[in-house]
């Protein structure tokens, strides 16, 4: 078969290729309008009046399953966390499904499920039903997890990427990239002069002090794959507005920079699993900063740039403001850089 006739890679990168594939195969076979907002959760009418539900799934394919500051059991819990959370809601429960390789290590099952128990309790959350299938030898990767979450909405909010405006700020709760290296040196054997480990992390407390400080914030999203710049070029589409970002605003490790520096990647394509990219109105911003900072996942949380009017005749771009006063346009990942990071 030709390429373009076949999954590749890239169609789960969190780039162009898999907003092509979500476009053209998901949303066209299956859209409504729930789907079709694009958020990382769905709001949901519940059965009261006035009462809405958040729902999200996500599946978690990493290899290695374990790596510097969690393994694939926390990032499962971790990751639908805060895609609910993303919503506003607070998350409650969870479903877990496995796909387990035959021959797979019972111990290294076992230390998996409690890592998940860990993390669901630091969030708060109860993992409610689940299920488990087994394939032949050599015909999966050990262990594949699913997990999908549900929340409850309070009343009052109200978020989504489709509602940033002109004159918005940016916020990052901390270091990015720190996810995306870490699993690339594990993976390669790769050593750094300081250790790089993932920022796997549940959010949803971060979120719930950022809004009852900043309720008129206008979104969440969580930058995994594709970066800070393929998020904020989802943003930028859903809400028909450009972004602008200051380089020297945006907190990174030393060791991250100096690992996409060595390994050519643009450091703003990698992914993260621990951080939140936050769009609030400009009188609530220091306010939203405060509250990130006093969580401790946000001690680097910052500022990194603003909203702004998009020209209707070129469509919504992200330009990045350089450290030497020029702009550059910060696309989307296009195609796979680093396979299997979640």
């Amino acid at each position: 078969m030709e390429p373009q006739n076949t999954v590749m890679l890239g169609h789960g990168s969190g780039g162009s290729m898999m907003k092509r594939i979500i476009d053209e195969v998901f949303f066209s076979a299956y859209g409504n309008q729930d789907l079709l907002r694009g958020d990382d959760a769905a709001v949901l009418a519940a059965p009261q009046p006035g009462e809405r539900i958040a729902y999200s799934t996500d599946s978690f394919v990493v290899t290695p399953h374990f790596f510097p500051g969690g393994d694939i059991g926390r990032l499962a819990i971790c990751g639908t966390v805060n895609d609910v959370a993303t919503s506003g809601a607070k998350p409650a429960y969870l479903s877990c499904g496995f796909i387990l390789e035959e021959g797979f290590a019972l111990e290294d099952l076992r230390r998996i499920c409690a890592s998940m128990a860990e993390a669901a309790a630091e969030a708060g959350v109860t993992i409610v039903t689940g299920d488990t299938k087994v394939v032949n030898r050599g015909h999966g990767d050990g262990i594949f997890i699913n997990t999908s979450g549900v929340g409850f909405i309070p009343e009052g909010v109200d978020l989504s990427g489709a509602y940033c405006q002109p004159g918005d700020k940016v916020l990052v709760s901390g270091t990015l990239g720190d996810h995306g290296i870490a699993i690339m040196s594990c993976r390669e054997g790769l050593g750094f002069s300081a250790a790089v480990e993932s920022d796997a992390a549940p959010l949803n407390h971060l979120i719930a002090q950022v809004l009852e400080v900043a309720p008129h914030t206008r979104c969440f999203r969580d930058p995994t794959r594709g970066g800070l710049a393929s998020t904020l070029n989802e943003l930028a589409e859903q809400s028909s507005v450009d972004f602008e970002i200051a380089e020297d605003a945006v907190p990174f490790k030393d060791a991250v920079l100096g690992a996409c520096d060595m390994l050519g990647y643009d450091v703003f394509q990698v992914a993260n699993e621990g951080k939140m990219v936050c769009v609030v109105a400009a009188d609530e911003a220091e306010a939203a900063l405060a509250a990130m900072r006093a969580n401790p996942y946000g001690a680097d949380a910052a500022i990194i740039g603003e909203v702004q009017a998009c020209n209707p005749e070129r469509g919504p771009k992200v330009y990045l403001r350089t450290g030497f006063g020029s702009r550059r346009i910060l696309d989307m990942l296009v195609g796979e850089q680093l396979p299997r990071i979640c």
